[in-house]
């Protein structure tokens, strides 16, 4: 119990610590903290494995408790999101070292990553909720981080639009305390839930994660710094409304074939039109936005299939994705802190001046694109074969088709970037902390490919 308080807590008031110490500490701390706190998910998910039960409870009334609970869904979201955020952490010390108001954008970095770990952990519907909403707050300030009109018009979008899905999973919430009496997940395990509730907790979940037709704000959430967008995209915020729609209707509520049905053609929609959206844009970090979606729309297609193997592909999908979107992104970060452009087609020939880089994004976009034997290759592989064999030739198809995009615009994205004539001068990347971040993500996206038994063993051990 106190492992699984120290996991969720330790960052949450580490965010303060950050923000009263002197500004020269701020990137340090950040980073150790996130670092310690990934260790003790290490921890937990290991206590965890030895079939130990870990949760708290603390009921203040009969529709809301602290309720927090270790499973092996939460324990692998928890473990993912501090990975990723220490690394970005890492990557950020370089990036952010010359902005003067890095230190607020370390507070609410690990803010952020505290409330994704409390959100993950809560055994309570309002709980989660309330985590939710707090995750919304961090990423409204993050995406405005800046503070120009266009930066804080990006982030009130942003925040708006993730406002009105999450109004419409309050009033789902509420709905389910009438019809049960209870918002404990526990006790509403099994529940028949309604496709009116359903549909509304759906609304929320595509919101946060950017699902059609409430996409549009990512995208232009690139106007935030690098670290945050790679935030944004890899390890915390979008993951939240997958997370969620894991949590409520593949572990807790029984839906109706009507409402998968429905959530497999937002996932069909969804990879198709935000890959042909990849293909046509030039922008590096929107390029990027769109990708994510579409690799969302896969997520959602297995979690929609419902089946035990297809959960469990999820899991390593998301795996994958967190790793090698959040390389694609810091690369783009790189490029952009070295070149001063976002815009591919002014950019060109930096494969000579920053070689690392270059190799670096081609080992993530491999994994997202999923060319054997990278880790991507395999969940993609079994979504495609999953969704023929249920059944679904249309969904089967979407899927196979975007990967053919995700093929195109990636590798559009790196002839405009890395082939060709130089058009801007670049500073050789040698040497640079930031490339060794994402070497490191590109190498862990191979090295997880080729023992694709390690995820998928740890997968199989965390969820029975």
């Amino acid at each position: 119990m106190k492992l699984l308080l120290t996991v969720i807590f330790f960052p949450i008031l580490g965010s303060i610590l950050v923000y009263i110490l002197p500004k020269r500490y701020k990137a340090a701390a950040s980073a150790l903290i996130l670092g310690i706190a990934f260790l003790f998910s290490l921890l937990l998910t290991a206590v965890f494995l030895k079939g130990k039960e870990i949760l708290f409870s603390s009921h203040l009334n009969s529709w809301l408790s602290i309720s927090f609970t270790a499973d092996g869904l939460a324990v692998f979201m928890a473990s993912l999101s501090l990975l990723v955020g220490f690394l970005i952490a890492l990557y950020s010390i370089e990036y952010m070292r010359d902005y003067e108001e890095g230190g607020a954008f370390y507070f609410w970095m690990v803010l952020f990553l505290g409330s994704m770990t409390g959100l993950v952990f809560s055994a309570n519907l309002l709980l989660l909720f309330c985590f939710w909403e707090i995750t919304s707050v961090c990423s409204w300030r993050l995406i405005g981080f800046y503070r120009g009109e266009k930066d804080l018009k990006a982030a009130d979008k942003a925040f708006l639009v993730t406002f009105f899905g999450a109004s419409l999973f309050l009033i789902a919430i509420v709905l389910v305390y009438l019809n049960y009496g209870a918002l404990e997940l526990s006790v509403l395990k099994g529940v028949s839930l309604a496709n009116l509730v359903a549909f509304l907790f759906l609304a929320g979940i595509i919101s946060k994660s950017a699902q059609l037709p409430l996409q549009s704000w990512l995208p232009d959430a690139g106007v935030a710094p690098t670290p945050v967008t790679a935030l944004l995209h890899a390890a915390v915020l979008v993951k939240i409304g997958i997370y969620a729609f894991a949590r409520l209707f593949n572990l807790t509520f029984v839906s109706s074939p009507l409402f998968l049905n429905s959530a497999i053609l937002v996932s069909v929609i969804t990879i198709i039109v935000a890959a042909g959206s990849a293909l046509v844009e030039k922008n590096m970090k929107r390029i990027l936005a769109y990708s994510t979606i579409s690799q969302l729309g896969y997520i959602l297609l297995a979690l929609a299939l419902n089946t035990g193997i297809s959960f469990k592909i999820a899991l390593v999908y998301i795996l994958a994705h967190s790793l090698a979107k959040a390389g694609l992104f810091l690369c783009a970060g790189i490029i952009e802190h070295k070149t001063g452009s976002k815009n591919i087609n002014e950019l060109g020939g930096l494969l000579k001046t920053m070689p690392y880089t270059a190799t670096a994004y081609l080992l993530c976009a491999f994994s997202i694109i999923g060319i054997p034997p990278f880790l991507g290759f395999w969940p993609k592989l079994m979504v495609v074969l999953l969704s023929f064999k249920a059944g679904y030739l249309l969904a089967g198809t979407a899927a196979v088709i975007g990967a053919l995009l995700t093929l195109f615009y990636l590798m559009r994205l790196f002839e405009g970037v890395f082939l060709g004539e130089a058009k801007i001068q670049a500073r050789e990347d040698a040497g640079s902390f930031m490339v060794a971040v994402v070497l490191i993500l590109g190498v862990l996206s191979l090295f997880l490919g080729l023992l694709v038994k390690l995820p998928l063993n740890l997968v199989n051990s965390l969820i029975k």
